[in-house]
């Protein structure tokens, strides 16, 4: 462990974090709501704290160790989250708690939606901005953006890249260089934003709404500026412009890369995790459009189609817009939306859950079990495409999912000990550990209600969630520790 080199790197990135406080400065200015003194503040506290932090040690450049890179990754996302909610708590509105400041900000930040907000159509744009660029710029990861710019101040990054970048498979780079690798994959990321934000913009939205929602679309974050969220524009043609950047979104971004490098779509029907997640969206849409019809919840046929299609699409890769409340739907289909969200997007991509490559090797895992006890001697390999996996990825997958499911009951059983319901405790964990936001019962509409220490257990599930458990995990055992 090296102490010093961990605090230097912190130091950094808190300044460079810093900066983002400037660019809703200038939407306040812009739109002349007055509302710059929270930023603006914001903008001093964190960049001294950074310089803080990085002056006393500017001189220790030893190459960063994995290890370090676990440290830095959960301490940065931790004061992060902290540092995020300075403007939130400084405005006067919303008037805000510490408690629900770090809710709200570390809920943008992991994208996972989830808001204590109510009357975000009277907020002033500049906070409405700010919300919104929080989860772009945690969508693909702050961290991913750091390791294209910090080389040049003489900082390694491939030991951030593997211990931020979401999945099974880290290693696996789309360039020889680390560097060049975030680069394609913020280009990647800034040219789907911008496409969003222009087809946004053509379909009705103002300019304002049309760069807001393409935030927080891109980064599969949920996020909007009405507090009827796409259900407010009442426009078919915004909500179908959602539903294909949403897909777009939740495709592992290395296919997005090699497609582009290749000028071909060849690279998506190739690749085994997106025919899954594609299917998986595709059954369940149908099952709800179907559903929805013969329940007659809808009055029409093409109202049930673009609803059901778009909470289905909107759910199952974690970005949570609504058009209506979907949590009143009959039958079971609250909960089957609840459920694909934990497959949730491809690893690789901006969504949560558990990840479609992991739900695909549980699941073939299942069927050579099955396929064991008929054939109880063969050699039968687990095949991706048409290449074999080695055993430690599956036992890797299996320990994920075990230690999964031991969190969430966990979190679960201690939300019920502060009073909530089983059906909104349950919604809840599942909500902020899928990085999805919207529940069911009380948290169905925002999580305000709710008492604090249930919203502090949420901030960690979130946290959990957009670091893969097992990157915040791995820092509360002894080995970790020990030299």
């Amino acid at each position: 462990m090296q102490p010093a080199v961990i605090q230097r790197i912190v130091g950094l990135l808190l300044m460079l974090f810093s900066i983002t406080m400037l660019p809703p400065v200038g939407v306040a200015l812009l739109y002349g709501d007055g509302d710059l003194h929270p930023f603006m503040l914001g903008f001093v506290l964190i960049l001294s704290l950074g310089a803080l932090l990085w002056f006393p040690v500017r001189r220790q450049r030893k190459e960063l160790r994995l290890r370090d890179g676990f440290v830095v990754v959960v301490l940065f996302w931790s004061v992060l989250g902290a540092s995020g909610a300075v403007p939130l708590m400084l405005s006067e509105l919303p008037e805000m708690s510490l408690t629900d400041a770090v809710f709200e900000s570390i809920s943008a930040l992991t994208t996972t939606g989830a808001t204590v907000i109510v009357g975000i159509d009277n907020l002033p744009h500049s906070i409405l901005f700010y919300r919104q660029q929080l989860q772009w710029l945690g969508g693909m990861g702050i961290i991913v953006l750091a390791v294209a710019i910090l080389p040049m101040l003489g900082i390694g990054g491939m030991q951030l890249y593997r211990a931020e970048t979401p999945g099974p498979m880290k290693d696996n780079k789309l360039t020889p260089r680390i560097t060049e690798t975030a680069k394609a994959l913020w280009y990647i990321y800034l040219g789907l934003t911008a496409a969003c934000a222009v087809s946004y913009w053509l379909a009705g939205m103002s300019g304002f709404d049309a760069v807001a929602h393409a935030f927080s679309t891109v980064a599969i974050g949920g996020f909007s500026t009405h507090d009827a969220s796409i259900g407010y524009f009442h426009s078919t043609a915004i909500e179908m412009v959602a539903v294909v950047f949403m897909l777009l979104s939740g495709i592992n971004f290395a296919l997005h890369f090699l497609a582009w490098r290749s000028t071909s779509i060849r690279p998506y029907f190739q690749d085994s995790e997106c025919k899954t997640y594609l299917f998986i969206l595709g059954a369940t849409s149908v099952v709800t459009v179907v559903y929805l019809h013969f329940k007659g919840t809808f009055p029409d046929f093409g109202s049930t189609l673009h609803h059901g299609l778009f909470q289905v699409i909107s759910i199952g890769t974690t970005t949570g817009f609504t058009t209506v409340q979907y949590f009143a739907w009959p039958g079971f289909l609250p909960v089957l939306l609840i459920f694909i969200s934990f497959i949730g997007g491809s690893a690789g991509s901006t969504g949560g859950g558990m990840k479609v490559i992991r739900f695909l090797l549980l699941f073939k895992q299942g069927m050579r079990e099955l396929k064991r006890l008929i054939h109880p001697t063969a050699q039968i390999p687990i095949k991706i495409g048409s290449k074999p996996l080695p055993p430690q990825v599956i036992e890797a997958v299996w320990g994920f999912f075990a230690t999964y499911v031991a969190i969430f009951s966990v979190i679960m059983l201690g939300l019920m000990m502060t009073g909530l319901d089983q059906v909104t405790a349950f919604s809840a964990v599942a909500a902020s550990l899928n990085n999805l936001g919207p529940g069911l019962g009380e948290v169905g509409l925002h999580y305000r209600d709710i008492n604090d220490p249930a919203k502090w257990m949420l901030c960690f599930a979130m946290l959990l969630g957009r670091l893969e458990i097992f990157t915040l995990l791995v820092l509360l055992t002894p080995a970790f520790w020990r030299r």
